[in-house]
């Protein structure tokens, strides 16, 4: 089992980090697209929010969304808010989620996310930090995938692995960055690919977040991930 309370810690200060970062910020570059396609920055935020309440709902027993069109919608309604309100929004729902993680509970349990996914309890404030971090990044102000702790970049390679494990469409890879390594794709006695890179690159590629471009490629070609 994960150890939530350390997670809950890492969230805490992650989400510190967030904050300070969009208190520089004003409307009209809140405004601004993101880095990820069709949002701006303020849809990135309002995502944010709105998970952390999603992810209450889940350690308390409840669909993490009514639907997959109220959460689109919410995201939508919260978008075009003033930096004031979006700062207090992530503020606030990030409070809540710390005081449910707080809350006495049997960590071992089942929960349900989305699309039927499950997974431990304990595992939910590393899914929140890993929402925190890397939208933090998508919003493009200035914190870099190379400015997250090499604890997160571990565990996220690690996470972002197991994700595609044993998916038929990606070869058998190994992942390495010098030092440590990781296996991905369909299962076999000997890997076909083998993928080298930085912490950064590697946890860039795996997220969607870079091209793999300066990743070393081994075997064959760069495997074509599939979405998160």
């Amino acid at each position: 089992m994960m150890d939530h309370a350390h997670d809950l810690a890492c969230v805490r200060k992650a989400t510190e980090r967030l904050l300070s970062g969009v208190a520089t910020m004003d409307n009209a570059s809140l405004a601004e697209p993101s880095r990820l396609p069709g949002w701006s920055r303020g849809h990135v935020l309002a995502h944010l929010a709105r998970n952390a309440d999603a992810l209450v709902n889940v350690l308390q027993g409840r669909p993490m969304y009514v639907s997959a069109e109220a959460r689109d919608a919410d995201i939508q309604r919260d978008a075009p808010r003033p930096v004031q309100a979006q700062v207090a929004d992530l503020r606030e729902s990030a409070a809540r989620f710390q005081a449910a993680g707080d809350e006495p509970a049997d960590w071992t349990r089942t929960v349900e996310l989305r699309n039927g996914v499950t997974d431990s309890a304990s595992r939910v404030p590393f899914r929140r930090w890993v929402e925190v971090e890397l939208h933090h990044v998508d919003l493009g102000i200035g914190y870099e995938l190379e400015d997250l702790p090499a604890e997160f970049l571990e565990r996220e390679t690690g996470f972002l692995a197991d994700r595609f494990a044993g998916h038929s469409d990606v070869p058998a890879t190994r992942l390495t960055d010098g030092t440590r390594a990781w296996s991905t794709g369909r299962a076999a006695d000997v890997p076909e690919i083998t993928v080298t890179g930085r912490p950064a690159d590697l946890v860039g590629w795996l997220a969607g977040r870079r091209d793999g471009a300066a990743l070393e490629v081994r075997g064959g070609a760069l495997p074509k991930l599939p979405p998160l």
